[in-house]
């Protein structure tokens, strides 16, 4: 429970950070009313304007498309970064193989990606699988790959006295001893597909919050433009809490040390 608490505290910490620092911004760099919205600008437009109702509308119909969208994105790139990191733990050459292919995935701007990809696959859901499930690959590979080799070499002794192969080394003692590292993937992943999702709506199928805030900037709805970046940042933030909670409260139902 008090990791629990800790989580929630985390958030909403960061919450009160975010907060002051976008007002701290727009008074300190003078910025124009028209052009910079405070908190209280996007309250009234979501909430208490003649039109809120109609904004608001609006505003969720774009967040349920791009959270599809970071399912969507999430899903392939952690079942993708687990399969992987399974067969690198298993096999060296697997690791030789399927390294260098995600490093260069990694160091290539995804903006400059993302045409080639529309090309080949369309602009339709398996582009934002591709697109968001890129930007969650990495990370979350890396990690799980930390967290299964971390097991202790004696646990392995013990799997081969008693005549167990690699996959059952892999499955009894490497699983579960990579959960930690397991929902670090996770945590980090969440954010990592909205922004993918993001990516793919605004250069690609032109839906979502992603091609909202383009939209919406270019006909100078500066507004809509703000309202739409808080709600899918305190939406990210939430996921992001919620990611946490489910951690502490699995690794704690399991006996195995909590994060922060």
């Amino acid at each position: 429970m008090t990791g629990v608490l800790r989580a929630l505290g985390g958030a909403a910490l960061t919450l009160g950070i975010v907060l002051v620092v976008w007002v701290a911004f727009l008074e300190l760099l003078d910025v124009s009313p028209y052009v910079g919205k405070g908190p209280l600008d996007v309250w009234a437009y979501l909430f208490t304007e003649d039109d809120a109702a109609e904004n608001r509308a609006q505003v969720l119909d774009l967040l349920g498309t791009t959270l599809a969208d970071a399912a969507l994105g999430f899903v392939a790139g952690m079942v993708a970064a687990v399969a992987l990191a399974c067969a690198i733990v298993v096999s060296r050459s697997a690791q030789s193989t399927i390294m260098p292919v995600a490093m260069l995935l990694r160091s290539v701007p995804l903006i400059a990606m993302t045409p080639v990809i529309s090309m080949v696959f369309g602009r339709g859901t398996v582009t934002v699988a591709v697109i968001a499930g890129i930007v969650v690959l990495f990370p979350a590979l890396v990690t799980i790959v930390f967290g299964l080799r971390s097991t202790s070499p004696q646990l392995h002794d013990v799997v081969a006295v008693y005549g167990g192969s690699t996959s059952a080394r892999l499955r009894t003692v490497d699983m579960p001893s990579a959960l930690p590292s397991f929902f670090a993937a996770v945590r980090i992943s969440v954010p990592g597909a909205i922004t993918g999702a993001l990516i793919a709506e605004w250069l690609a199928t032109g839906q979502g919050i992603g091609y909202g805030v383009v939209s919406a900037l270019g006909r100078a709805q500066n507004t809509t433009v703000w309202a739409l970046v808080v709600v899918i940042t305190l939406v990210s933030l939430a996921l992001y809490t919620v990611a946490q909670v489910l951690e502490q409260l699995v690794l704690a139902r399991m006996g195995g040390p909590s994060r922060g």
